[in-house]
């Protein structure tokens, strides 16, 4: 299809993305030579002589590509400092970026929900998942709820109102990483040691019956 046996690569999350965004054939050959391109400068003429199409169809599809706002140009200094526009794919590869934050973020739920079904040991229930969920839509980060579930296995209690009230008092306390709810048992001490110490000090000897 291209001249000159040129080579175009699309990775796959390129090739979704494009999916995901409808881009027309020609909309998405145009998009991939500027991904390949070392130096994306829009030359009608290079640009139809690589791809094999007429300049009427690359105007088209760049044309729709600006449209859809999936490239736009940016006006540079090249080595001689002179001005030349060249075209940026930044809002295309953010939107890949968000897509692959999403998909990590559903893996690591799918992860969190095996972790409470094996200390369980039931299969979690609609309302269960949408409890879980609701903890992450707060800001509770995954090491802090598998901290609160551990808590409640130790504790006997594999009930999802008694996590949900350890994090709100690990909340309430300040508690978010998974370092300060470890240390919480040495600042517990420290409290019980100097209310004793303070008990000793306030207490009355020499009146003592």
């Amino acid at each position: 299809m291209f001249k000159d046996n040129k080579k175009f690569v699309a990775e796959s999350i390129f090739i979704k993305e494009a999916l995901k965004q409808g881009l027309s054939l020609n909309e998405f050959l145009l998009l991939l030579y500027f991904d390949n391109s070392f130096d994306p400068i829009f030359n009608i003429k290079v640009i139809s002589k690589a791809l094999s199409l007429s300049e009427e169809k690359i105007l088209e599809a760049y044309s729709n590509l600006m449209s859809k706002k999936i490239i736009k140009v940016k006006a540079e200094k090249d080595d001689e400092g002179k001005i030349v526009e060249r075209v940026s794919l930044e809002k295309f590869y953010n939107e890949i970026k968000s897509d692959n934050k999403k998909q990590e973020l559903e893996s690591d739920r799918k992860d969190i929900f095996s972790i409470f079904e094996s200390e369980f040991g039931k299969t979690l229930s609609a309302m269960d998942y949408e409890i879980i969920n609701a903890w992450i839509d707060k800001g509770f980060s995954e090491e802090i709820i598998v901290a609160a579930l551990k808590e409640a296995v130790y504790n006997g209690v594999c009930s999802l109102r008694y996590i949900d009230k350890v994090l709100y008092e690990w909340n309430k306390k300040g508690y978010k990483t998974i370092e300060q709810v470890n240390n919480r048992f040495n600042d517990e001490q420290k409290d019980e040691n100097k209310l004793f110490e303070t008990s000793i000090l306030n207490f009355d000897w020499l009146n003592e019956k």
